[in-house]
């Protein structure tokens, strides 16, 4: 699927990952994973420190962001989350 960026540039074969990064985003929301999947490291890091290091507290706060960005993702059109998350590269929300 091709997909233009925000400065006209054509870029080439971009595949979705908002099937799985959606899922991940659900089940996995409190560690970040669906964050690491896309390429934003800082933020899945930050996911996952809140999480780990308020021993488990901070879970509820992060589960509810990875499942509130989990359904934002999977009901995204393929071409709106690649020029969004991939290509634009919008790390929350």
């Amino acid at each position: 699927m091709n997909v233009v960026d925000k400065k006209g540039n054509l870029i080439p074969n971009q595949e979705s990952k908002r099937v799985v990064s959606g899922i991940l985003g659900i089940l996995l929301g409190a560690l970040g994973v669906h964050k690491f999947i896309l390429g934003y490291h800082m933020e899945g890091f930050i996911l996952l420190g809140a999480s780990i290091l308020t021993c488990g507290i901070g879970t509820v706060i992060t589960s509810l962001l990875g499942l509130i960005e989990g359904i934002i993702y999977l009901t995204k059109s393929d071409e709106e989350f690649i020029y969004q998350y991939q290509t634009n590269k919008k790390p929350w929300f």
